[in-house]
């Protein structure tokens, strides 16, 4: 036989081999954090200067806007089945305040919350201990013998935004329901707050622009789908963005403020990449769900971004 390895030389490079294939998706994400652009942190009781901003209704608010999913133990993570007791285990009380305080002191001024006992508990604790003056843009869900209670909730207390939850919107007009959609709406408009709706498939917004819906803003996902576990649906429930070109281009036309979400596949996609991408091709804010130990990061980027005017086709709103 010729030249056959000897058991020593075999089991180095086997060791090699498996150290090599070992150096994976992890080490690579871990690898582009560090080179990654940061923002020191706020010191406590610091604040930094406020975030680029737009316009919402009557509201200044921050183009990133931080996500109420992992404050509420909520996370796309695939089938890892222990990563919501994870994040409820690690987001207590205070973790959450704490999570919100860096959020206020590194220039965000504004939160997407769900409407729910918890969040309505812990919203109005933090206002009152650490007078937090964050936005409160309020995810209402809605049925049909129940319109608008998760709206009245919310605007009880303190939110100053609430739009119809993306799952909620599918369903009815999936199930041929507008009238449904129109009707929350004009119920939601009779408040006085801003309103608006929200959608993973981009004919949430294709039939409410057909319609003539009045509305304030929509939250729609974008991603670019460029990572290992992007669909097609309904193979990854991460991916919520089935198809970006399409998003892209219809929503050059729209008018109405645009909040994307979902930008960085359930944290498949880099901060710097996702943000660039989502505000390149559209999104005048974007919503992001942030432990506190990535948000001085994730504002840091945002800094970066509009240092200079970024390239995009569709107008700011």
């Amino acid at each position: 036989m010729q030249n056959q390895p000897d058991r020593r030389t075999f089991l180095h490079v086997s060791a090699a081999t498996a150290a090599a294939l070992s150096f994976g998706w992890e080490e690579k994400a871990l690898l582009a954090q560090t080179n990654s652009p940061r923002s020191s942190p706020a010191a406590p009781g610091e604040k930094q200067p406020l975030l680029p901003a737009g316009r919402l209704g009557k509201y200044t608010i921050t183009r990133l806007i931080g996500g109420g999913n992992l404050t509420s133990g909520f996370a796309h993570s695939r089938d890892l089945l222990y990563v919501s007791s994870l994040l409820q285990h690690y987001f207590t009380d205070e973790k959450i305040f704490e999570t919100w305080q860096i959020c206020e002191q590194n220039g965000i001024n504004t939160m997407i919350l769900r409407v729910d006992d918890h969040v309505i508990r812990l919203v109005n604790e933090y206002r009152k201990r650490y007078h937090g003056q964050f936005h409160w843009i309020a995810q209402c869900k809605a049925s049909e013998g129940d319109l608008m209670g998760d709206v009245r909730r919310a605007l009880d207390n303190g939110a100053i935004a609430v739009y119809i939850h993306g799952g909620v919107a599918e369903n009815w007009i999936e199930k041929g329901r507008l009238d449904l959609i129109e009707k929350t709406l004009r119920q939601m408009r009779q408040t006085g707050a801003v309103i608006g709706i929200g959608g993973h498939r981009i004919d949430v917004p294709i039939s409410c622009e057909a319609e003539g819906f009045d509305l304030d803003f929509y939250m729609k996902t974008l991603n670019s789908k460029q990572y290992w576990s992007a669909g097609p649906m309904p193979r990854n429930d991460s991916v919520w963005a089935e198809t970006p070109e399409v998003t892209i281009d219809f929503m050059k036309s729209v008018k109405k403020p645009w909040i994307g979400y979902k930008v960085l596949g359930a944290g498949a996609i880099g901060p710097q990449e996702g943000f660039s991408y989502a505000f390149a091709n559209g999104c005048d804010f974007i919503c992001v769900g942030m432990f506190d130990f990535q948000i001085a990061q994730n504002v840091g980027i945002v800094r970066t971004l509009f240092h200079s005017p970024l390239k995009r086709a569709r107008a700011w709103v």
